[in-house]
């Protein structure tokens, strides 16, 4: 596996690469407002096949390479009622013939929908805690559970935005060199910051100048930038990198695409959703890509990718948000 060492096992749960496709008529849709418009580009990171996809899939075979490693029998994981993360972890234990738990913030429905329609059909337990600041106790309390039965539970942090997670990404951005030259821009959401780190990571191991621009869901930029720091530096000891070596790693977070919270959309994402659905027939989701996606075209219409010869928008999926 190119950009990763031989000892971190993975196990394969789709096919790759996903594609790259050029959006010429978006390009069209936002030239000539007085600015030049880059090669824009797609990384079709939502068209993996495993459980409608997204970039929890590439995390997912690692760290699910990792629970098998360990003979864990159950995978627990936190998200919000319509997590991605928690669907791909339901969808993996399902495949892998292993329990699922999953700690969300929220209250259960009688008529579930979208991705807590999915968890449902794929048979995870689902515990339901009333915020936040609760889930990470929830996993362990699920945890010790278990293993006062003699279960081998294995827990799986918000996002699977760990070093060992991340690095799904170290060997997406090589994956991505195999398919054409490096792009001047990346562009895609952050959360968590797991997909940004190993996106930084990689480009710093090809060698490649490529800019990674996350634009946030709900984390301001001091605090996503400090998390995607720490996981940069376990990333170092996981790889086996000079220590250092990503310590003046450049990370660009814009929380300006916010709005009121994680979500919640904006007359922004908005647009992006009905812009791209309508030009490019591609699906943004209401909670990541249309934030990030709406990023895009506002820079593009103010002329700050006047320079950039080619800019990627890395699609990680979620389009199933736009059934809840």
């Amino acid at each position: 596996m190119p950009g990763l060492p031989a000892s971190l096992p993975t196990i394969p749960l789709a096919a790759f690469p996903t594609p790259v496709e050029e959006l010429v008529n978006l390009r069209e849709q936002l030239s000539g407002v007085g600015h030049a418009t880059p090669r824009l580009l797609v990384k079709r990171d939502d068209a993996i096949s495993f459980a409608f996809g997204g970039n929890k899939v590439r995390k997912m075979q690692l760290v699910a390479a990792d629970a098998l490693k360990q003979r864990a029998d159950t995978l627990i994981t936190c998200g919000g009622v319509q997590s991605n993360h928690a669907r791909v972890t339901a969808a993996t234990a399902a495949k892998l013939g292993i329990k699922s738990i999953l700690v969300a913030n929220g209250k259960p429905s009688g008529h579930p929908t979208g991705n807590a329609l999915l968890d449902r059909l794929l048979g995870a337990e689902i515990r339901y805690v009333s915020d936040r600041s609760e889930r990470a106790p929830g996993m362990e309390a699920a945890a010790e559970e278990l293993r006062l039965f003699g279960r081998k539970p294995y827990l799986i942090p918000l996002g699977a935005s760990t070093p060992l997670g991340a690095a799904g990404f170290v060997q997406a951005v090589f994956e991505l060199l195999q398919q054409i030259e490096a792009p001047d821009v990346i562009v895609h959401s952050t959360s968590s910051g797991g997909t940004q780190a190993g996106l930084v990571a990689g480009c710093l191991l090809a060698g490649v100048a490529t800019r990674v621009i996350g634009i946030s869901a709900d984390e301001t930029s001091a605090a996503l930038g400090r998390d995607i720091r720490a996981i940069l530096d376990g990333l170092e000891l996981l790889l086996g990198v000079e220590r250092g070596k990503f310590a003046d790693a450049e990370v660009n977070v814009d929380d300006s695409f916010v709005g009121g919270g994680y979500g919640v959309p904006t007359d922004a994402s908005r647009e992006a959703i009905d812009l791209l659905a309508r030009s490019e027939a591609l699906f943004l989701d209401p909670t990541y890509t249309s934030k990030a996606m709406a990023a895009v075209i506002a820079g593009c219409r103010r002329g700050e990718f006047s320079d950039t010869r080619t800019l990627l928008f890395w699609h990680t999926g979620g389009q199933v948000g736009l059934f809840a």
